[in-house]
């Protein structure tokens, strides 16, 4: 259980921050600014999700990805090392990104294929994930970078899910937009 009674701890005056292991890195370390990134996609969300009273079901699964980006940032502030922990550290699994894939493609079932790249925009709803989805977008790429850092480890399914989720908000800002009817579409050229 997490307990918060004191917010501000000055152990972070001089630039570095604590991980989950209670090793001390900078605060602009890879690894600090990816669980950053996520926590900045899960702030972005929360803001969508104030446009979603109308679609109760979308914001139901967004509820649950906000608590599953949580789940992420521990991964990633926990990052493995030859030495036991001496805890089970919380980690993404499989099943977290199959349940983002088969959401994806019940959403995307509704939905007609694109013919042209859309703008973001539309519905608020619509807007807010697209703005969610390119949050997510930065932090996948850092994600991946972290991963592919000498020193480093990060699971499959933490940078997957990452992914995947990209795609979940794409597919789901379509959706808030009248399963694409409400598309602003690209017009390339169109201002030359």
């Amino acid at each position: 259980m997490v307990v918060l009674n004191k917010i501000y701890t000055r152990t972070g005056d001089k630039g570095t921050t604590g991980l989950a292991t209670g090793e001390r890195v900078e605060k602009w370390s890879l690894r600090v600014e990816s669980y950053g990134a996520v926590d900045e996609t899960n702030s972005a969300i929360g803001a969508a999700r104030l446009h979603a009273a109308a679609a109760p079901d979308l914001d139901a699964m967004l509820g649950r990805i906000q608590n599953d980006l949580f789940d992420l940032g521990a991964d990633l502030a926990t990052p493995e090392r030859d030495k036991p922990l001496g805890w089970e550290a919380l980690r993404i699994v499989a099943a977290q990104v199959m349940r983002l894939e088969t959401e994806i493609d019940r959403m995307n079932a509704a939905i007609p294929p694109l013919d042209s790249f859309i703008l973001p925009g539309g519905s608020a709803l619509a807007a807010y994930l697209q703005v969610a989805r390119t949050v997510c977008r930065r932090a996948e790429r850092l994600i991946a970078e972290l991963a592919a850092a000498p020193d480093e480890k990060v699971s499959p399914e933490a940078l997957a899910y990452a992914n995947r989720l990209s795609d979940f908000l794409f597919v789901a800002a379509r959706r808030a937009n009248d399963n694409g009817a409400a598309d602003v579409l690209w017009v390339p050229g169109a201002n030359r």
